[in-house]
């Protein structure tokens, strides 16, 4: 259904649904098998394909489907600023040829299964069960952690009392809790004056701390020299119980973040027709999907030279159970021209959402040692801990009607409305009014009106999480934080406005015509679609902002009297250990939206030879997306921006098939419209992408009746978006994100055998 379905299906069909026809046939099959790789040579994918059908019993089936897949990363990347600086001053084991990777992710072990079978057992009535069960591994890159400037792990950005040269200063930290300063002085131990960072450090600067001959580019050189003696003595003989992180990894890491997904779902059901022409589908299904994060090549600081490089973040797991009865009955009416179709049904969901924690490395620390300035956690993403971990569920019934007749020969109407109590935040109620006119044998036009809605998922309301992210540190500058999900309720999101998050609520309406002129078959609808409270992330909070005697004083509400309020508020919301917090966000009914948009599709058979068959299909759409109400105090200008410019208004493509014998081509152009996005998400970076082309070929050769062998390519010219202009600062040479892609060209060989 191209319009909202919600009075049919429910919460997730607030934008329409998508039916999927499921094979069945009882006999025959198919193998395929398909390689490819982009065109700079990374990339590869394989895959196998398999389908088999086969009789049940006396009229029935059994259809089994397998598919395996692994695909290669790629790396579409620029070396950092950050670590060309670091390589032209002689530290050769800076990671290359990219400290950093932006691309595709190394996806391993890519397994589904499907299997979809019925069997008629007397009385008309008819068994049938389908389900599926998959997995795979996934695992990218993070950020690059720059051994001069990752907080939290090789520095502190406290004031020390030496002024704004020293405010930027290695962490050194004394593994003996004895009381004692055991670290050489100068260390930043206990209070004493810290190892400064020399790549902090203006010529000026230099020049102060370091005077004597030559100027600042002289002074920069004395004062590397200076901060290379106070790094060989803290870490030389006799001061064994001294540790800083330049010791482990001297030239920064950068982590490597995967999950491990399982998912599966089973439904099994009773269908057929009592006398009268009343039919029943009575089902049963469950589903569950589980991802298993893990992180390597990374540190938590706080278990100091001890800490392990791998560790298992923990879990989120999402389950469902399902009970549906659907009847349906043609009424007759001796008004209409058919029978009034009347269907209904009854519906009962349980949802649990479940956080389960990680490995204990992962989200502890070592209090001594944390408490010297050393972040806590796995670095990257930290562990999910048992104040964090837990599992949620709600459930929901649903009872629905819906209408439709051929009121005349030429008019078709439709009605429908469905009920539902949710256990966590009461009932709603949808409905909806559909019609198809015909004008003429060849003219038809259609519209519907219908309400909506879509509940927050149980995850929603209950995640946390904790990541380093790009943020804007001092003085305006890009840098690496600690950034917390939390749950809207939190001690620490109630302040800030988090609430209970409530449904989304949308009214939409379309309208469209569908015609056959000659040979050309044309379809064009026109849609609007109004959302209130959509459902989103807020803005990033800087908890520093709210806290007395920091910014709040002159410019915001001070929410917390002091730092031990903020960390009382930290330990309701299961961060008591993050002392290195900087950020959090939650989910929120941000803002209300308006979307308008057409979608043409048009097919039109041509007669490029006589001898084959050719065909043009078209299919294009322009969207224009609209924030009519957001809370600006909780969504920033930047998200607004995202979602009005972020996708391109207008997207079509145009594909000219031709088969002839035993050939088949195909040709496809694809057009994006301009768009609009943020670097590194900082409001004050926008990136105007221009619009882009880009052409698909592909050449199909059946050399046997069952064989085919087709060779083909996607971006065939190897088109791509416009280069980032602030790639140095992480390595992406391309935007982050681009509705092209940032891959390029890609070939591929496929073979299919069907029996």
């Amino acid at each position: 259904l191209r319009d909202g379905a919600a009075a049919q299906y429910g919460s997730d069909a607030i934008a329409g649904v998508l039916n999927f026809a499921l094979k069945d046939a009882p006999d025959g099959g198919l193998l395929e098998t398909k390689l490819g790789q982009t065109y700079p040579g990374d990339g590869e994918r394989r895959q196998l394909s398999a389908n088999l059908g086969l009789p049940l019993g006396d009229g029935g089936f059994l259809n089994l489907s397998g598919d395996w897949r692994e695909a290669e990363p790629t790396a579409r990347s620029v070396q950092t600023d950050g670590a060309r600086k670091l390589i032209a001053a002689g530290r050769d084991g800076v990671r290359q040829p990219y400290a950093q990777v932006w691309g595709q992710p190394d996806v391993r072990d890519d397994w589904k299964g499907f299997v979809n079978l019925a069997a008629p057992f007397g009385g008309g009535a008819e068994f049938y069960a389908f389900g599926n069960y998959a997995e795979r591994e996934t695992e990218g890159g993070f950020y690059f952690r720059n051994p001069d400037d990752r907080p939290g792990a090789y520095r502190w950005d406290a004031p020390t009392g030496r002024g704004a040269e020293t405010a930027k200063a290695r962490i050194v930290v004394d593994l003996t809790d004895d009381g004692r300063d055991d670290c050489p002085a100068g260390s930043g131990v206990n209070g004493a004056a810290p190892v400064f960072i020399a790549a902090e450090l203006t010529p000026e600067q230099a020049a102060r701390l370091f005077p004597g001959p030559g100027g600042g580019a002289a002074a920069l050189e004395r004062a590397r020299a200076a901060e290379r003696a106070q790094l060989a003595r803290i870490t030389g003989p006799g001061n064994e119980n001294c540790y800083i992180l330049n010791e482990l990894l001297p030239d920064g890491f950068t982590p490597q973040f995967g999950g491990a997904l399982s998912d599966y779902a089973l439904a099994g059901g009773v269908r057929g027709e009592f006398g009268g022409g009343l039919a029943y589908d009575l089902s049963v299904s469950k589903g569950q999907n589980a991802v298993d994060y893990f992180i390597r090549d990374t540190i938590s600081a706080s278990l100091g030279p001890d800490t392990p490089t791998a560790f298992e973040l923990g879990s989120y797991i999402q389950e469902e159970i399902n009970v549906n009865l659907d009847l349906s009955y043609p009424l007759e009416v001796a008004a209409f021209a058919s029978p009034l179709n009347v269907a209904g049904g009854f519906e009962w969901r349980e949802e649990q959402f479940e956080v389960r924690a990680g490995e204990p490395d992962s989200w502890r620390a070592d209090d001594f040692v944390a408490a010297q300035g050393l972040g806590v956690g796995a670095n990257g993403f930290s562990g999910f801990s048992p104040e964090t971990a837990g599992r949620w569920d709600r459930w929901n019934l649903a009872l629905y009607l819906d209408l439709e007749a051929d009121v005349s020969e030429r008019l078709t109407l439709g009605a429908a409305l469905r009920w539902e109590d949710f256990s966590d935040f009461g009932t709603t109620t949808n409905w909806k009014l559909s019609g198809l006119y015909r004008l003429t044998d060849r003219l038809r036009v259609r519209g519907s009106y219908n309400t909506g809605f879509r509940a927050p998922t149980v995850g929603q309301q209950r995640v946390t999480s904790i990541v380093t992210a790009f943020g804007t540190g001092a003085g305006g500058q890009t840098a690496l934080v600690q950034r917390a999900t939390v749950q809207p309720t939190s001690p620490l999101a109630a302040p800030l406005g988090g609430r209970a998050l409530e449904p989304e609520e949308s009214d939409a309406y379309a309208l469209g015509i569908a015609a056959d002129l000659g040979p050309l078959e044309l379809t064009a609808d026109f849609f609007a679609i109004e959302v209130d409270d959509r459902i989103a992330q807020s803005q990033s909070f800087v908890l520093d902002d709210f806290v007395a005697g920091g910014r709040c004083e002159a410019d915001a509400a001070c929410l917390w009297a002091d730092r031990a309020a903020l960390q009382a508020a930290r330990e309701g919301s299961g961060f008591g250990r993050n002392a290195d917090l900087q950020r959090i966000r939650y989910y929120l009914n941000a803002f209300d939206t308006r979307t308008r948009g057409l979608d043409v599709v048009a097919t039109l058979p041509l007669e490029l030879r006589a001898a084959g068959a050719s065909e043009l299909v078209f299919a294009g759409n322009w969207t224009k997306a609209e924030v009519i109400r957001h809370d600006p105090g909780a969504v920033d200008r930047k998200r607004i921006a995202q979602l009005e410019k972020g996708l391109p208004r207008v997207r079509f493509n145009a594909t000219l098939t031709h088969d002839e014998g035993d050939w088949r081509a195909l040709l496809r152009a694809n057009y994006y419209g301009p768009a609009r996005l943020f670097h590194a998400d900082d409001e004050n970076k926008p990136h105007q992408l221009g619009a882009e082309v880009t052409w698909d070929v592909e050449l199909g050769y059946r050399p046997a009746p069952d064989l085919e062998l087709t060779l083909g390519a996607d971006n065939v010219f190897d088109n791509y978006p416009d280069r980032n202009p602030y790639a140095g600062e992480h390595g992406s040479k391309y935007p982050e994100y681009a509705p092209m892609g940032t891959a390029g060209g890609f070939y591929y060989l496929k073979a299919r055998y069907e029996f």
